[in-house]
């Protein structure tokens, strides 16, 4: 009772905060930009910042201003500058540092911008080391320099003899985004979908042009490989939607999903409206009442839409929230209905080859899912009664596909991107794993011994292989990636002849049975240390052998040098380290000119003679910088 008075005196006027816009976005970072990460995933906050600095000029250049932008990232510092009509220079210092402050609240000007919130500059702004922007618009231009939010140095107007536009120059802050990189393919990743959705839209980065003349069109070809597309891409365009459409022999669903030129990786109401439209439609041309599975089975796909003042679930706008394509009309189910209903109708008429191909993917996928269908429910039996949750895996308490109501939503969303689940190998080193872990967004899967090695079998081999069944049920992955419950997957093995082969299976099983997981980005390799070099003052945790011998020289003296022969030599406190928010992961990327089948056949097929030569002629560059 004592302690309960005690709270209560506590609890007083000195108790309310009032943080401004900066100190808010710095204290809770995730609700604005989602993860913050070190530039090791897609998804990390350094190419969120990037993301809202290009979003307003994509703006602009949907509004019919400004048809080039340019983009270099030097080391660490990023430069964008758009030639659309540039901030009105009295309101330069504002909108990038007072929040509910920008032109998109008055939807005539921005209909279809991106967003809506005049939150993503202020973001970039806030939890930048160093932020600058310039406008230039009719002859003048105004400049403005920041260091973390804070107005450092606002110039004078002065005259131009530049093109109307926004230059924007800005540094992550990297006391928030701790040992942060760019990764080149992420950002050409990114640059790419804006030109697809943006055809005739060109983009320059560090000097490299990109342009797309047939949009969605162009994302298909690049995504796929021509020789496994069991018929032409079927490209279809109207009033505020685009589609591309094709299937191939991989398994599941791979669709790429966009709002007003932003990649909803998360998908949401118009991904969701194009799945179940392409199944009625379907079903209504060949009259036959196909299972929703079969017919999106191995499908390719991209939608584009356009809505008026789209609501997404969180401020990085992964995953649309909108219900219609605008206030009080057609909601956004029958509006890609509709335009499926006449265009793919009129396609399939139109292209009988097609649609005759397209047919019989479908009845193989029936065949399949028939074979499949009893020893999938053995399976699933076997998996309840191998008690997962308690022998295989050491669950986490977020995933993804919970939510929780009302507050606290948004940073929820952001705490989902962090979780994670380690598969390694052994008794020992799930068990130093789970010790060190943080229970709220990290699980641990135990695998026991090697994976089969399952290239060119079939996917009744998951479910009669216990290994792979469990796994997959971890995952929950059965039925797609929508169901993913850890956006991260990350394979621990040791860092030796064993581990490299155990991480090599795992690859192939996902490369093989689950693309779409590896595709979408959602797979890693954790980096742990082979060495640990210390004297009584410092201890230093080395990654290769250069490592550690810079880190002996800077010791001096002979210090203590531990060689790690596997992650169960790591102890729990150690690992600490190792697996929190400095976690070293390497992404698993499937480049889209990647032929995944070749690649498979090469590296996990018969011991060819091919392949017997690359492994002697890097042996042999190995063993001469050894000896060097």
């Amino acid at each position: 009772m004592a302690e309960a008075k005690q709270n209560l005196f506590d609890y007083n006027e000195d108790s309310i905060k009032s943080l401004d816009w900066r100190e808010h976005i710095r204290l809770r970072p995730g609700m604005y930009i989602g993860k913050l990460g070190d530039g090791s995933s897609a998804d990390d906050g350094i190419y969120v910042l990037l993301k809202e600095v290009l979003d307003n000029c994509i703006d602009e250049h949907m509004m019919g201003y400004g048809k080039q932008i340019d983009i270099t990232v030097e080391g660490k510092t990023v430069t964008v500058r758009d030639y659309g009509r540039g901030i009105p220079l009295g309101k330069v210092v504002d909108v990038v540092s007072k929040i509910n402050t920008g032109a998109k609240y008055d939807s005539k000007a921005f209909q279809k911008s991106v967003g809506l919130n005049g939150v993503g500059t202020k973001a970039v702004n806030a939890l930048s080391n160093y932020f600058k922007v310039t406008a230039v618009r009719e002859g003048k231009q105004k400049t403005a320099e920041f260091e973390r939010g804070i107005l450092i140095k606002e110039h004078k107007e002065t005259k131009s003899d530049e093109s109307n536009g926004t230059l924007v120059t800005f540094i992550p802050d990297d006391g928030v985004f701790r040992n942060f990189h760019f990764q080149q393919e992420y950002i050409d990743n990114l640059i790419w979908n804006y030109c697809y959705l943006n055809a005739g839209l060109v983009i320059t980065f560090n000097g490299k042009k990109y342009v797309s003349r047939n949009g969605l069109l162009d994302l298909l070809e690049r995504k796929t490989n021509p020789d496994e597309l069991r018929y032409p891409i079927i490209h279809l365009k109207g009033d505020d939607i685009e589609l591309a459409i094709t299937h191939n022999n991989d398994y599941g669903e791979e669709i790429f999903s966009f709002v007003n030129g932003q990649f909803t990786t998360q998908g949401g109401t118009h991904q969701q409206a194009f799945r179940e439209a392409f199944v009625k439609v379907i079903r209504d041309f060949y009259k036959k009442d196909y299972e929703a599975a079969d017919i999106r089975q191995s499908i390719v796909a991209a939608v584009a839409v356009r809505v008026v003042e789209p609501v997404f679930e969180s401020q990085t706008k992964t995953k649309l929230g909108s219900q219609y394509v605008q206030e009080g009309g057609t909601s956004m189910k029958n509006f890609v209905y509709e335009f499926l209903a006449k265009e793919l109708d009129n396609y399939l008429h139109k292209n009988t080859a097609t649609a005759e191909t397209l047919k019989k993917r479908i009845e193989q996928s029936e065949r399949e899912r028939k074979e499949l269908a009893g020893i999938k429910k053995l399976a699933n039996e076997r998996a309840k009664k191998a008690n997962l949750h308690n022998r295989k895996l050491r669950d986490c308490r977020i995933h993804l596909n919970d939510e929780p109501p009302g507050k606290g939503k948004e940073d929820f969303h952001a705490r989902q991107l962090d979780s994670t689940i380690f598969i390694t190998e052994g008794d020992s080193a799930s068990g130093s794993i789970t010790k060190a872990r943080d229970v709220e967004t990290q699980a641990v899967f135990s695998l026991r011994g090697k994976p089969l090695n399952c290239f060119g079998l079939t996917k009744k081999v998951v479910y009669e292989n216990e290994e792979f069944n469990l796994l997959q049920h971890a995952l929950n992955i059965e039925e797609g990636i929508e169901g993913l419950r850890y956006n991260n997957v990350v394979i621990a093995t040791d860092a030796d002849v064993d581990g490299m082969h155990i991480r090599l299976l795992l690859l192939t099983f996902f490369l093989q049975f689950f693309p779409d997981l590896v595709k979408n980005g959602h797979v890693y390799i954790l980096e742990t240390p082979l060495f640990r070099v210390r004297n009584k003052q410092e201890t230093i945790y080395c990654y290769d052998e250069s490592e550690k011998q810079a880190a002996a020289k800077k010791l001096g003296s002979k210090p203590e040098i531990t060689r790690f022969k596997g992650l169960g030599e790591i102890s729990p406190e150690e690992f600490v380290k190792f697996i929190s928010s400095d976690m070293r992961k390497q992404p698993v990327m499937v480049m889209p000119e990647t032929h995944l089948q070749q690649l498979l056949e090469y590296y996990m097929g018969k011991n060819t003679q091919e392949r017997q030569e690359f492994i002697i002629d890097n042996l042999k560059v190995e063993i001469d910088l050894a000896e060097g």
